[in-house]
């Protein structure tokens, strides 16, 4: 084995160091934002062993729930995050969160696989009933998380019961989404399968991998929550730009990888299911489970959404929805994407 194969092999780990490195500093009571930088630091080889233990496990489903297994395990640091942070009272922080990974797997992640993938290939098809079906489901999100904003800015009256009974409602319809990607209409979303796939660990070792590194997540997920508002008022940063821009962008690095690699393999069908597929898991699923349990761990999450967030999201799934209706794709329409990401980053920063 070469050199550069060892360093490619082992370098990604050796930022692992950070995980030792985070909670000592924590327990000493460093600076606050040298203990977040750090935290952050060590979920970030952490979400690389969740991506590759997912892509090994998932070599041993089909490409469906292999896409499945990427959005959900990658979004379990959302969840973690997120759970911690509704236990702090940081309920700003959480709403613009959840708002921020919608977003960032339809424009970024999406928009990078494109990118990464138009420049070997000058276009690239993909399954457009899988992303009409997607569209669909994206569609049905914005309205569940719309819903409960306006009814309180035109009432005036609380949502915290209808926000529960529309994530009920979104739960279920989640999981009957599933049982038609998975039973009834699996033909429908039948992607290729990579024959280049390589198995690092194998199966066994990977699902252990992948329960050690999911613990790992969640310890270091607990430093950054507990840190998070002395770092707020130090840095001047606000909730909103934290949760949309900063936790958005770590809590999906599975994601993202793996996306990007399917991109440059063209293969972006499977980039834009493990996009699509993890932006509606966070609105069906995520959101309504953290909703659901606030009431149990002291906070008041509701699926009341700031205007301007709304306003973002409305415009990423709109502008998803058309790029995604043709089953053709190119490097442009990527950095398009890219490009209101970013434009919606900015404004956050501003606002």
């Amino acid at each position: 084995m070469s050199n550069l194969q060892i360093r490619k092999l082992f370098f990604p780990y050796l930022w692992l160091i950070f995980i030792p490195v985070s909670i000592v500093m924590y327990l000493i009571h460093a600076n606050p934002v040298l203990i977040s930088v750090t935290a952050i630091l060590a979920i970030i080889p952490v979400t690389n062993l969740i991506a590759v233990s997912t892509q090994d496990l998932s070599t041993k489903t089909g490409t469906i729930i292999g896409s499945l297994m990427n959005a959900t395990f990658g979004n379990s640091i959302e969840f973690l995050i997120s759970f911690f942070a509704i236990r702090a009272g940081l309920i700003d922080l959480v709403r613009a969160s959840i708002i921020g990974s919608i977003i960032i797997n339809l424009l970024l992640l999406i928009g990078l696989s494109m990118i990464f993938g138009g420049i070997k290939y000058k276009e690239q098809t993909f399954n457009r009933d899988s992303a009409g079906v997607s569209s669909s489901m994206l569609l049905i999100a914005v309205a569940g998380l719309v819903l409960p904003t306006i009814y309180k800015a035109i009432t005036g009256k609380s949502e915290v019961i209808m926000s529960q009974a529309v994530s009920i409602t979104l739960g279920i319809t989640y999981l009957l989404s599933l049982f038609f990607i998975l039973v009834t209409h699996r033909h429908l979303f039948v992607a290729r399968r990579e024959a280049r796939e390589k198995i690092t660990w194998g199966w066994r070792l990977a699902a252990l991998i992948l329960l050690l590194s999911v613990g790992a997540a969640g310890y270091e997920s607990q430093i950054l929550v507990n840190v998070l508002q002395p770092v707020i008022r130090t840095t001047s940063l606000s909730q909103d730009f934290i949760g949309l821009v900063i936790i958005a962008i770590i809590t999906n690095v599975p994601e993202h990888m793996a996306a990007i690699r399917y991109g440059m393999r063209d293969n972006i069908t499977l980039s834009l299911e493990i996009g699509m597929n993890s932006a509606i898991q966070i609105a069906l699923f995520v959101a309504p489970i953290l909703v659901l349990i606030a009431p149990l761990i002291g906070g008041g999450l509701t699926l009341a959404f700031p205007l301007f967030q709304m306003i973002a999201l409305f415009l990423a799934v709109m502008i998803i929805n058309y790029l995604s209706s043709d089953g053709l794709c190119n490097w442009l329409e990527g950095v398009q994407l890219v490009t209101v990401y970013i434009i919606i980053a900015i404004a956050f920063y501003f606002l």
